[in-house]
């Protein structure tokens, strides 16, 4: 195991403790009905039942400090650990050589990529967001029921959290990750450019830039349970 995958236990141990937590229980856990959460709007939401699932991740955009929105259609998950699958900087050059393929079986996208907090780069997430309820955290003490709306006439995805939490509440914040597309016309954006040295980034930090990309950095919320199906 290289010093790079070492190092990425402050964003990846979540998940092994999910994965053990679920491993002591036989078969899908109902998380039993959620009755009046409220909304931010001091509404409640209606019960709903919530089945624990392995972590799973939502790139995020918004104020840290913002509890709703409507720009959820910007936003991705990931249903699976991406770092878990990602590849080394390093590694670039062979997975040019692959044709974009990477070992875990995603493809690179050279005119939309992601890098994560230890400079891998990651597959994409799936956008938009599916609209349901979230059960989300940031392993920071709070957890939160993230509500996520069908698109509208507009095609605006409205989002809101309970119990008053805020989008900084429930982010994890030593797992990183940033959105690099080209700023300068094709292939002006490539991870060659990137700069190692830069990694890893400190919690809560911004991304590195690199150099002919315009980056987009995102809170990272991590999915530790959703809406049963039928709700």
């Amino acid at each position: 195991m290289s010093a790079t995958r070492l190092g990425m236990l402050g964003c990846a141990a979540f998940g092994e403790r999910m994965m053990r937590w679920r491993a002591s229980f036989v078969g899908v856990v109902l998380w039993g009905l959620l009755a009046g959460v409220p909304t931010a709007a001091g509404a409640a939401e209606p019960d709903v039942a919530m089945v624990r699932v392995p972590a799973q991740f939502i790139a995020a955009l918004g104020a840290p400090g913002a509890r709703s929105g409507d720009n959820a259609a910007e936003w991705g998950l990931w249903t699976v650990d991406p770092g878990n699958r990602g590849v080394d900087l390093d590694r670039y050059p062979i997975l040019v050589r692959e044709g974009g393929l990477a070992s875990a079986g995603w493809r690179f996208d050279g005119e939309d990529w992601w890098l994560e907090e230890h400079g891998l780069i990651m597959e994409q997430p799936v956008f938009p967001v599916p609209p349901r309820r979230y059960r989300v955290t940031g392993d920071r003490g709070t957890e939160a029921i993230l509500a996520i709306s069908a698109p509208d006439a507009s095609g605006r995805m409205h989002w809101r959290l309970s119990d008053g939490a805020t989008l900084h509440d429930v982010t994890h914040l030593a797992c990183r990750a940033a959105r690099y597309r080209p700023a300068a016309g094709a292939r002006s954006c490539t991870p060659a450019r990137a700069d190692p040295t830069q990694f890893p980034v400190d919690p809560g930090a911004e991304m590195p830039p690199v150099a002919g990309c315009a980056k987009q950095d995102y809170a990272v919320l991590i999915v530790i349970g959703v809406e049963a199906a039928g709700r």
